[in-house]
């Protein structure tokens, strides 16, 4: 389990301001990239924040997990405000439609999340940009409602709807995910439902297809966004995890598309 929020920011002297930065204007943050076109939509500036509560084994950024500054083979976060970062996201402006904050968990860090989107919000240079959160959904609904008025979209990692093979990928149960998935559907603000798909693990046909006609009750036009598995950047399982073939994500877009008229796209 990574640290909260109060276990891994502070308030600090801000030196260039000569003032003191609040707690929740300071985060640890693992990487920045200035220009992603698969964190959402359009051209989009993204923030991954580190530490996370998953421990997932197809985790693709692994490093991102321990939710403190230590480095983690040869993996150094970043002690970060979000001045530091708005003069990032000025310097893509002209180039990008917004930024997604990630992780790690984006929403382990919910008070910086909150700050860094208001910040965007009120700054006349940057306020048309859209403010967008990658999570995998393992908060209180209460965080959604703090974030509502400053995100303009969140998308959430589905492990598995299957409790017991979600908790196998996770380490942790699937409740909060669910709860979140509606939640954030009510309030508007889900722009879409990610499922990687691991080989041999999550892939079952009537798994997905109960996926499916769950995700359907929660919102018929949902879309949904299948994603299959790749070996590059993770961890070394045994036994080792196994890719699907397009074939078989193919296939499972189908039984998806079967359900209701959810939005499906493969990648």
């Amino acid at each position: 389990m990574s640290a909260t929020l109060d276990d891994v920011i502070d308030a600090t002297l801000d030196p260039g301001a000569g003032r003191r930065t609040p707690p929740c204007a300071r985060a640890y943050v693992a990487d920045t990239i200035a220009f992603s076109d698969v964190d959402g939509p359009g051209n989009r500036f993204v923030v991954f924040l580190q530490g996370c509560n998953f421990d997932c084994i197809a985790c693709h950024n692994p490093q991102t997990i321990p939710g403190n500054a230590a480095a983690v083979e040869g993996h150094h976060p970043h002690h970060m405000t979000v001045d530091e970062l708005l003069v990032q996201i000025r310097r893509a402006a002209p180039f990008i439609r917004g930024i997604t904050v990630s992780g790690g968990e984006a929403t382990q860090q919910a008070p910086f999340v909150h700050t860094l989107c208001s910040a965007i919000k009120a700054n006349p240079a940057l306020h048309h940009l859209t403010c967008f959160v990658d999570s995998n959904g393992a908060c209180a609904t209460a965080v959604w409602d703090d974030l509502e008025h400053v995100v303009d979209g969140v998308m959430v990692d589905l492990k598995c709807f299957d409790a017991d093979i979600h908790r196998t990928l996770t380490g942790q149960p699937n409740e909060r995910v669910l709860a979140s998935i509606r939640h954030l559907a009510g309030l508007g603000r889900l722009y879409e439902v990610r499922l990687l798909l691991v080989a041999g693990l999550n892939d079952d046909a009537a798994l997905i297809r109960a996926t499916g006609q769950w995700l359907a009750r929660v919102d018929p036009a949902m879309r949904v966004k299948v994603i299959g598995f790749r070996q590059h950047g993770t961890r070394p399982h045994d036994p080792p995890l196994q890719e699907p073939t397009p074939e078989s994500l193919a296939a499972a877009a189908e039984i998806l598309r079967s359900v209701a008229d959810l939005q499906v796209t493969v990648i």
